[in-house]
């Protein structure tokens, strides 16, 4: 995890704001939630100190292929669940082995660095 070189008044607004929800919201989310707090913030501040808190290891970056990113404010280990007709997604703790890549035998060339599971399903709402 990298340091942070410094919490900026928007770095820290943009994390609190992060922090306060469980929906692992897209940037354009975030740009809406701080708004409220920084009416003047631009897109592309909120999207460059989102990658900075994410580099920094302040916030996770959720990344599928061909999906939109979504962000965490919870750093915990936990895992997710991802609503296969909406996209919504939520948080999954468990008692689930996370130092798997160190119990597994992986592919020759290899080196695993982390795991992450993502599990899918529908929501309440979809569902109803």
């Amino acid at each position: 995890m990298a340091a942070m070189t410094r919490m900026t008044k928007q770095r820290k607004i943009i994390l609190e704001e992060l922090q306060s929800v469980t929906t692992h919201p897209t940037a354009d989310e975030v740009y809406q939630m701080v708004r409220a707090r920084l009416p003047y913030i631009s897109l592309g501040t909120v999207y460059r100190n989102l990658d900075m808190l994410a580099e920094a290891g302040e916030i996770l970056l959720l990344e599928s292929a061909g999906r939109q990113k979504r962000f965490d404010g919870c750093t915990k280990p936990h895992h997710h669940v991802r609503c296969t007709q909406c996209g919504r997604v939520g948080d999954v703790f468990t008692d689930m082995e996370m130092d798997l890549p160190e119990k597994l035998e992986v592919a020759p060339g290899f080196t695993v660095t982390g795991v992450r599971i993502e599990f899918e399903g529908v929501c309440d709402k979809c569902k109803n």
